[in-house]
C-alpha cells in the first residue's frame, strides 16, 4: 500500500513530469521510424535517446539487451553500448536524504562520513563511511523520486517493445515486461535488499571462501541502504593471472551462482562484473548488489534439472516437458526444436564430461549472439512466442556468468561440478529450504 505521507511516493505529478521529459527525447527516434528509417539507423537514434533520459529507462534498456532472444539484433547491440553509471549527486542532495531517512541529527551516528560518492549509478550512489566501532561501510542512497521515474519509464518500455513487436513479430515480450517491472520496483526497496543480503548469507553459511557484506539495519531505511564495506578487487583486474587462479575464481563463481539456485531457488539476478570482487590471491570472492535477486518456485527448478537430464539421455519427451513447466505455450515439434537449440547452447558446458572452456574462441562481448539471432530466425516463421517471465532473468544471469567464464579463459569440468550441484536433486526437498530460508529472512 502506498503511504500517503510519503513525499517520494508514486505520485502522478512525477509520473507527468518523467513522462514528458522522457518521451521528448524518444520523439526523434520514434519519427525516424516513422520516416521509413532502417533498422540499425532507428536504433542508433533509440539508444541516442535513452543516453540523454538516464535513469531507470536506460537501465532497463542495458538489462533489456543482456536478455538473449528479446531484443532484435540491430537494438540489442546499441543498448549494450549504454552507460548506466552517471555523474553522482552533490552534498546537499546527500543530506537531504541522510536527513529524511535518520534525522536531523544522522552525522552523529557515524564515526566519519566521506562526501564524496565513492561509486554511482542510475537509482543510486554509494558513499564510504565507519561506524564508532572503526568498521568500514558502505551507505548506498537512492536518488530522489524514482518510484515515480520508474513507473513512468515502465510505461514507456512497453511502447518501445511494441515498437520491436511491430518490426520482427519473433517474440511476444509482455510477461517479460511484467518481470522486468517487478524486479526494478524490488531493486527500489533496500529493505527488501538487505533481507536479500541476509538470504544469501544464510544460504552461503557453509562457504567459507564466499562472503556477503553485513547489513547495518540501524542505519538503514527504505532509501538508504548501509552494511560493511567489503575490499577486494573486480574480476577485470585478475585476467593475467596464472590459469590456476583464474580457475578458482571461476570455481567460486559457479558455487555462489548454481549453490543457491540448486538448493534454494534463488538466484543474483544481476551478473555484473562489478558486482563481484575478490580479496589477495583470489582466496575469497565478495558478492557486493543485492538488488536484483529472483525466488523460483520449486517446480521451476524441476524444470531446469529436467531439461539438463533431458538432453544428457537424448529424451525429448523429458526436453519438452521441461519447457512445459517453465510455462512455454503451444508446444509443437517447430517451437521444441527452436527452444533446444538455444538450450543446447546454454547447456552444452553442463553436459560434457570433461575439462573445457565454457565456449571455445568467443569474446565474452559475443557470447550467446550467434545462437540467439539463429533461434530468432527459427521463431520468426512461427509468429510470436511467448517468453514465460520466469525463464528471463535465469537466461540472463547464465549469459552473464557464461561472459564472465570467457573473461577468465577458464577451463573447468563444469558439467562435473553441475552433477554435484543437483546431486539428489528433490522439488519437495528444495521447497521445504526455500521456505525455511525466506521465512528466517523475513521474505
Amino acid at each position: 500500500m502506498t503511504d500517503a505521507k510519503d513525499p517520494e511516493r508514486n505520485r502522478i505529478t512525477a509520473r507527468i513530469g518523467r513522462v514528458a521529459s522522457v518521451g521528448a527525447n524518444i520523439s526523434g527516434a520514434v519519427g525516424a521510424r516513422m520516416m521509413g528509417a532502417d533498422q540499425h539507423a532507428l536504433a542508433r537514434a533509440l539508444r541516442q535517446a535513452l543516453g540523454r533520459s538516464k535513469g531507470p529507462l536506460m537501465k532497463v534498456a542495458q538489462l533489456l539487451s543482456t536478455i538473449p532472444d528479446l531484443l532484435p539484433q540491430a537494438y540489442a547491440e546499441e543498448f549494450r553500448k549504454l552507460q548506466a553509471h552517471a555523474p553522482p549527486m552533490g552534498w546537499p542532495f546527500v543530506q537531504r536524504r541522510m536527513r529524511a531517512e535518520l534525522g536531523e541529527d544522522w552525522e552523529t551516528k557515524f564515526g566519519s562520513f566521506e562526501r564524496e560518492a565513492a561509486a554511482a549509478a542510475s537509482l543510486g550512489q554509494v558513499h564510504r563511511a565507519t561506524s564508532h566501532d572503526g568498521r568500514a561501510l558502505a551507505c548506498k542512497l537512492q536518488y530522489p523520486d524514482m518510484a515515480s521515474a520508474v513507473e513512468a519509464d515502465l510505461g514507456q518500455l512497453k511502447t518501445l517493445l511494441g515498437l520491436f513487436k511491430s518490426m520482427d513479430g519473433s517474440i511476444d515480450s509482455s510477461e517479460a515486461v511484467l518481470e522486468v517491472g517487478e524486479r526494478l520496483r524490488e531493486e527500489l526497496d533496500y529493505g527488501r535488499e538487505l533481507k536479500h543480503m541476509l538470504l544469501f548469507a544464510q544460504i552461503l553459511a557453509d562457504e567459507e571462501r564466499i562472503k556477503t557484506p553485513e547489513p547495518v539495519e540501524t542505519l538503514s531505511s527504505k532509501r538508504l541502504l548501509t552494511m560493511t564495506w567489503l575490499e577486494g578487487r573486480g574480476l577485470m583486474h585478475w585476467l593475467d593471472e596464472p590459469q590456476e587462479t583464474r580457475n578458482r575464481i571461476a570455481e567460486l563463481l559457479f558455487k555462489a551462482w548454481w549453490g543457491p539456485m540448486t538448493h534454494y531457488g534463488v538466484i543474483h539476478g544481476d551478473p555484473h562484473l562489478g558486482n563481484y570482487a575478490l580479496t589477495d590471491n583470489a582466496e575469497r570472492l565478495h558478492l557486493l548488489d543485492f538488488g536484483c535477486v529472483r525466488v523460483f518456485p520449486a517446480r521451476f527448478l524441476e524444470g531446469v534439472v529436467g531439461l539438463w537430464r533431458g538432453l544428457k539421455a537424448e529424451d525429448m519427451a523429458q526436453v519438452a516437458h521441461s519447457y512445459e513447466i517453465w510455462g512455454f505455450k503451444n508446444l509443437n515439434k517447430d517451437l521444441i526444436d527452436a527452444l533446444t537449440m538455444w538450450a543446447r547452447f546454454i547447456y552444452g558446458p553442463l553436459l560434457e564430461d570433461r575439462v573445457r572452456t565454457i565456449a571455445d574462441d568467443v569474446p565474452p562481448a559475443e557470447y550467446g549472439r550467434r545462437e540467439a539471432m539463429q533461434v530468432r530466425k527459427r521463431l520468426k516463421t512461427l509468429g510470436p512466442v511467448l517468453i514465460p517471465r520466469e525463464f528471463v532473468f535465469m537466461d540472463r544471469a547464465a549469459i552473464g556468468l557464461g561472459a564472465a567464464f570467457l573473461h577468465l579463459r577458464a577451463e573447468l569440468n563444469f558439467a562435473a561440478m553441475f552433477a554435484e550441484s543437483v546431486e539428489g536433486f528433490s522439488p519437495e526437498a528444495l521447497a521445504e529450504r526455500q521456505a525455511k530460508a525466506l521465512t528466517a529472512v523475513g521474505l
